[in-house]
């Protein structure tokens, strides 16, 4: 069976990315065939005794570098699909619009760096693009690349058992995921909304989208002032719900 999204990952910490890889939807989806994820050991590609990957950076400072040989190496000796992302805080933004992008490509490679970073030359001349998971500096990129992989494989076609879960969750239409409840129906006084044990469908449906769009007003207005704010309809919904649509509203359940 032919993979249906292929990412190449290289880093000194292969067995890092391959635990995590290898477990829940993304390790089925390798299992299925559905994921082709192959972890390149850096170390690998280096030609010393001690498989140097990293030096002092040229100027001083604190810190060691990572060198440009055994990347361009490893890299090389693969021909991994393109692009190469870097994993880096001055890279576009990950989002899940980016991520069915990615997921959607068919294949891409991610490059995990270590220390103060990588030589300059490897973002100019060895890699397509950066990728950031968010304003924050981590001990590497491995971190960051699973989040990557996880982002993005879970959308293709047949990682998710049900199909569905992609088109409900969090950002597939610019607002947060509405809230879940399970059993029991009771939990220390806690009622699930009565909407949702009353079958009506259609009313649960207006149910989620409403609590959906205040859930988003409250606790990322950001993401409604980038839908070019509520709509006539989202205002009537939020309305049949007796919910509130200033985001200073107390951000309650409405049965």
């Amino acid at each position: 069976m032919t993979a249906g999204l292929r990412i190449d990952v290289f880093t000194i910490f292969p067995a890092m990315i391959e635990a995590v890889a290898g477990e829940s939807v993304i390790g089925r989806g390798r299992r299925d065939g559905l994921l082709d994820i192959r972890v390149h050991d850096l170390r690998l590609a280096t030609d010393d005794v001690h498989r140097t990957v990293d030096d002092a950076p040229f100027g001083g400072g604190a810190g060691m570098v990572m060198m440009p040989e055994p990347l361009f190496a490893a890299v090389e000796a693969v021909a991994p699909p393109r692009p190469l992302y870097y994993l880096s805080p001055a890279g576009r933004h990950l989002d899940q619009g980016f991520a069915g992008e990615l997921a959607e490509s068919g294949g891409f490679s991610l490059l995990c760096g270590r220390y103060e970073g990588i030589d300059e030359r490897v973002r100019e001349h060895l890699v397509d693009g950066e990728i950031s998971v968010g304003d924050v500096v981590l001990a590497g990129g491995e971190v960051a690349a699973l989040t990557v992989i996880e982002a993005a494989g879970r959308l293709v076609p047949g990682v998710l058992g049900n199909a569905g879960s992609v088109v409900d969750e969090s950002f597939s239409d610019g607002l947060l995921e509405y809230p879940h409840y399970t059993r029991p129906a009771e939990f220390r006084g806690w009622k699930v909304p009565d909407v949702l044990r009353s079958g009506d469908h259609g009313r649960v449906a207006r149910w989620r989208r409403a609590q959906a769009l205040h859930r988003t007003l409250i606790r990322r207005p950001d993401l409604v002032a980038a839908r070019g704010g509520l709509a006539a309809d989202d205002l009537e919904l939020l309305a049949e719900f007796g919910l509130e649509s200033d985001p200073g509203g107390d951000g309650g359940h409405t049965p």
